[in-house]
C-alpha cells in the first residue's frame, strides 16, 4: 500500500481527519496540497452553515423575515440535504426542530465540555418508546428553487443542517477527491470512503461503544459511507437535573430514550449512513432491525448488549450522495 496524507483538525464541533493517497492523474496535486485544501473547504462550510455563528448563511436564512430568501449554491444543498433526510425517514428525522433544541438547552454549542454521564442519565431518563414524526410535519413546507437560487418555507420556521451536515460535507470532499488512489474523510465519525485502491484493499473501521468507548466491532469499507449516532456526544443535564441530548422525538420536542443508545449504519452514501444510524437510534429496537438490514449495521441497547443486524462486512457500493455542496 502506498503512503498516505494524515491529517487532522478539529471543525463542525468535531474531530475531522482525513487520509488521502497518491494522486491517480497528473492535473491532480500532491495529497499533502490536496489535504490542504480541504481543510479549507470544510472549515469554511461549517461557518457558513453553523447555528451557533450569528454570521452564518443559515443564521440569517433563519432570520430572514421573507418567505423566499436568495441563498447560495452550498445553503440550497444543505437545505435540500435535511429535507431529503426528513423524506427518507418519513419525518422521524426533522430539521424544523430549532426552537426544541434551544428550549432543552442546546442553544449554544457545547463543543468541548465533558458530556454528562451516560449511566446516570439513563437511569434518570423517562420511559423508553420509539420516536414518532410530528403530525404537523413543517418540514414539508420548505422548498429550494434552483433557478431561482431561493429557499422558500413559511416565515418563523426555522432550519438545522447539522444532523446532515456531517454527512453532506463528508461527501462532497469525497466527490472532490475521487482523482486519488484511496482517501477516508471522517467528519466526527462520519466516514467517507473511496478510491480505487481502497476498494482492492479496504479500511478497517473500528466502532466503538457508546458507554465504554471500548472498539465493539472492526468492519472492512472499500466504498461508501458510514456513520454512528449516540446518545453519549452531547449529553447533559439541564437545571432541574433532567438529562437531555440532541436527537428529539419529533412529536414531542423532548429527547428520545428509545432503548437503543448508539446506531452505525453503512451506505452507499455517508449523508444515506447518517439518516440511517439517526433513524434506527430514534425508532428503538424493533425500527432500527428494519431500517439497517438492507446495507447492514448495529445498535446497542441501554443495557449495553450488541446487535449486529444485516450484511455487516457485505459491499455497500460506490459513494453516490443526493445533493452536492460547492
Amino acid at each position: 500500500m502506498n503512503a498516505e496524507h494524515d491529517l487532522s483538525f478539529h471543525a463542525m464541533g468535531s474531530e475531522i481527519r482525513l487520509l488521502i493517497g497518491s494522486p491517480l492523474v497528473a492535473s491532480a496535486s500532491p495529497a499533502e496540497e490536496a489535504a490542504s485544501r480541504e481543510r479549507a473547504y470544510i472549515e469554511d462550510f461549517a461557518a457558513r452553515l453553523s447555528r451557533f455563528r450569528s454570521d452564518s448563511e443559515l443564521c440569517a436564512l433563519n432570520a430572514d423575515p421573507r418567505e423566499r430568501v436568495p441563498a447560495s449554491l452550498l445553503l440550497r444543498a444543505a437545505v435540500s440535504a435535511a429535507v431529503w433526510a426528513a423524506q427518507r425517514s418519513g419525518g422521524l428525522i426533522d430539521p424544523t426542530l430549532v426552537g426544541a433544541l434551544e428550549r432543552l438547552g442546546y442553544e449554544r454549542s457545547r463543543d468541548g465540555e465533558r458530556p454528562a454521564p451516560l449511566t446516570e442519565s439513563l437511569a434518570l431518563a423517562g420511559p423508553r418508546r420509539p420516536a414518532t414524526p410530528d403530525p404537523a410535519g413543517r418540514w414539508r413546507a420548505i422548498s429550494i428553487d434552483e433557478t431561482a437560487g431561493v429557499v422558500a418555507r413559511p416565515v418563523g420556521v426555522r432550519i438545522d443542517t447539522g444532523g446532515t451536515g456531517k454527512g453532506l460535507c463528508a461527501d462532497a470532499v469525497a466527490h472532490r477527491l475521487r482523482r486519488y488512489s484511496r482517501f477516508v474523510v471522517d467528519c466526527g465519525g462520519d466516514l467517507a470512503i473511496g478510491g480505487v485502491g481502497a476498494q482492492l484493499d479496504p479500511y478497517e473501521v473500528e466502532i466503538e461503544h457508546p458507554r465504554s468507548g471500548e472498539t465493539i466491532r472492526v468492519i472492512r469499507v472499500g466504498a461508501g459511507g458510514v456513520a454512528t449516532s449516540g446518545v453519549n456526544v452531547n449529553l447533559w443535564s439541564d437545571a432541574l437535573g433532567r438529562p437531555r441530548h440532541h436527537l428529539i422525538d419529533p412529536s414531542t420536542g423532548e429527547p428520545a430514550w428509545t432503548g437503543v443508545i448508539g446506531a452505525t449504519a453503512l451506505a452507499p452514501s455517508t449523508l444515506e449512513a447518517e439518516t440511517l444510524a439517526k433513524m434506527a437510534l430514534l425508532a428503538g429496537p424493533a425500527g432500527a432491525r428494519r431500517v439497517l438490514e438492507r446495507y447492514g449495521g448495529l445498535i446497542v441497547h441501554d443495557d449495553g448488549d450488541v446487535e449486529e443486524i444485516g450484511p455487516l462486512d457485505a459491499p455497500v457500493g460506490v459513494l453516490a450522495h443526493p445533493g452536492s455542496a460547492a
